[in-house]
């Protein structure tokens, strides 16, 4: 299978490696407006050439678009146009909803299968690809029924071979549950480096007290801000409403502080205690005793 990555990222990267090892891309292709990406793509195997988009698309079985939501929103019309029988395209992005829009009435819509890869590093660049980034994680698929089943049965084929479970979610759904789980936790660390970065004008002792609740807590703010900033923007609407929720929260604690109010403080502390239960797998089990 030839296939060609379009946009030579982390998870782009990451794809192309992982198909790599497991020998089912043949040949891979690489296109990127950066050209130092191009350049380090090739230096470390991740492609074996870089072409301009055409020229790739009309060498390769699948074309996996990974770039930013608010690009692939607008080029994946243009990639549905070049594509003949046999073909298909996948994207990768984190919101679906308006990129799904945009090709819904398309006369190739039937040669795309939208796709969102929970995984992936706070790090980015063709040099961040990992070969095993999808072992054991989730991957959703969303208007699968909008979707040629040939190119459905490829793709759950293709995340399969990279050890993804697969996932099936209407767009709508899908974005607002990531606004939940994934987007806020983005703008969280954002703001917390931000705080911190102002607080504390002292960059010695940010490294020499950040300890392992600090450095887990900021680790996101080391993410791509052109990646990021795209995916904050395509969701505003669910984003803006879990914000206000969050600040909500925050507010909370501001006055419990500024009160000394102890019980309320442990009220909080302790009803968010239960997201133990949930990160620890025990939600399972709690189901099972409630059928």
């Amino acid at each position: 299978m030839k296939v060609a990555i379009i946009g030579l990222g982390h998870i782009g990267s990451s794809i192309a490696q992982g198909l790599r090892k497991r020998g089912v891309a043949e040949y891979v292709v690489g296109v990127d407006r950066n050209v130092e990406h191009q350049e380090k793509a090739l230096e470390v195997g991740t492609v074996d050439e870089v072409l301009e988009l055409r020229a790739a698309i009309e060498k390769s079985d699948v074309i996996v678009l990974s770039i930013p939501v608010d690009a692939t929103k607008e080029l994946l019309p243009t990639i549905l146009d070049l594509l003949t029988d046999g073909q298909l395209v996948i994207d990768v992005g984190s919101t679906k909803q308006k990129i799904c829009e945009a090709v819904h009435s398309h006369p190739n819509r039937r040669k795309y299968v939208s796709t969102h890869p929970i995984a992936g590093t706070e790090k980015f660049g063709p040099e961040a690809g990992i070969a095993d980034l999808f072992n054991d994680k989730k991957v959703v698929i969303c208007e699968q029924d909008l979707s040629g089943p040939e190119a459905v049965r490829k793709v759950v084929s293709l995340y399969k071979v990279l050890g993804a479970e697969l996932v099936y979610m209407n767009p709508v759904e899908h974005d607002m549950h990531l606004a939940y789980i994934s987007h806020l936790s983005h703008i969280t660390s954002f703001s917390l480096a931000l705080s911190v970065l102002e607080a504390e004008k002292d960059e010695k002792q940010i490294f020499q007290f950040s300890g392992s609740g600090f450095a887990s807590t900021a680790r996101l703010a080391k993410s791509s801000p052109e990646m990021w900033s795209p995916v904050f923007l395509e969701n505003k609407e669910p984003i803006l409403s879990v914000l206000d929720q969050y600040i909500e929260k925050l507010e909370a604690f501001r006055n419990n502080i500024r009160n000394e109010n102890r019980e309320g403080l442990l009220n909080c502390m302790t009803e968010a205690n239960e997201i133990r239960d949930i990160l620890d797998g025990k939600f399972k089990e709690i189901k099972e005793e409630r059928r």
